[in-house]
């Protein structure tokens, strides 16, 4: 069986690289498997993109579309064309797409429409907000996929809900889980640990990057002055995606709390979450791998399309608006972290159990 994986963003190459790895130990056993991997180019920051190739040890990948940034349809657009070609010259059984980027929807069509079957690792998930483009691209592409891997019971549940037959639904946990815990003994302090003084859950990790909260200037900083004001005497380590970098531009802010650091490595980074206070963050994987960590995590969105990691886990979902993070946050600080577990499945497992469903179809 030959086996096509996509990765074209951070979250992909998180979810890729246990894939590769639960390949690989097949192969070793002697099963015909192989697979050739391609690059996107979504990414194509050193610090978003070959910086995770290298720590997770993923080999170099067999393409790289190199279809960079644009708008949501310019992308999409270069990233079909790209890879019907790279599919047109390296024929395979199966497509594998992961999580919910540009690159996860343009690929899975490119598939289905040369009749090649498709996998979608992460399907079923749901925040019910249209305006999200990941949204989008998660309806999309479980429309037209062929073999669904879910992170949860509920994601399973939408899946069949949707219409999809329950025997090609298969929740088998979370491979972004399988990479932290394949790693955590690897996690690496960043250089400016010492220069900045830092110590176990003495700073907050902070994260932004989506529309809602980054795309008008004068109400990011209106935010970040307020997150700055929560602190409480901690540091807030603020790695500056480019995206918010570019919208901030030269503006002198008033926020002596918080540090800007550069976008970091995927061992720098899950370093600094797992040795944090707390996180606040506008993204949906870090709830995930803060909910398996024990770190509360702040969620500034309206919904989410994890709500284990509500229900389960350590997350708080704040909604946009400063006054109702400084209140739960506030909240927290008084009555401490509410009772949280790691949701089922959430075991390090989860690719091995995609691979050997793979094998088992024999496709």
């Amino acid at each position: 069986m030959k086996i096509t994986i996509v990765a074209g963003a951070r979250p992909n190459f998180i979810k890729i690289a246990p894939i590769i790895r639960a390949i690989e130990s097949k192969q070793r056993d002697g099963v015909l498997l192989s697979y050739r991997l391609v690059h996107t180019g979504q990414h194509y920051d050193k610090n978003l993109s070959d910086t995770f190739f290298e720590e997770l040890n993923i080999p170099k990948p067999d393409a790289n579309l190199e279809v960079k940034s644009g708008s949501q349809s310019e992308q999409t657009a270069n990233i079909m064309v790209a890879f019907e070609k790279e599919l047109l010259a390296h024929p395979t059984n199966l497509v594998v797409v992961v999580g919910d980027v540009n690159s996860t929807m343009a690929c899975a069509l490119v598939a289905k429409k040369m009749n090649l079957k498709v996998a979608h690792v992460e399907a079923g998930i749901r925040s019910g907000d249209m305006t999200m483009p990941e949204e989008i691209n998660r309806i999309v592409t479980d429309s037209i996929t062929d073999y669904y891997f879910t992170t949860s019971s509920l994601a399973t549940s939408n899946l069949i809900g949707y219409g999809a037959h329950p025997t090609d639904v298969h929740f088998v946990g979370n491979v972004m889980i399988d990479t932290l815990y394949q790693n955590k003994s690897r996690f690496q302090q960043p250089d400016f640990w010492s220069k900045y003084k830092l110590e176990k859950a003495t700073y907050i990790i902070l994260t932004l990057h989506r529309p809602a909260n980054v795309d008008e200037e004068d109400s990011l900083v209106q935010l970040l002055q307020g997150i700055d004001r929560l602190s409480n005497g901690k540091k807030i380590i603020f790695p500056v995606h480019p995206r918010t970098k570019a919208i901030l531009g030269e503006r002198q802010l008033n926020t002596p709390n918080i540090i800007f650091i550069e976008p970091q490595g995927y061992l720098n980074f899950m370093y600094l979450v797992a040795n944090s206070f707390a996180v606040i963050t506008d993204s949906g994987g870090i709830s995930e791998e803060t909910t398996v960590l024990g770190i509360p995590c702040f969620t500034l969105r309206n919904n989410t399309e994890r709500p284990e990691t509500i229900t389960v886990g350590t997350n708080y979902l704040v909604g946009t608006k400063i006054e109702s993070l400084i209140h739960i946050y506030t909240s927290f600080l008084e009555n401490g972290l509410k009772a949280a577990g790691i949701p089922e499945l959430w075991d390090g497992r989860a690719a091995e159990r995609i691979v050997e469903i793979l094998v088992q179809k024999d496709l």
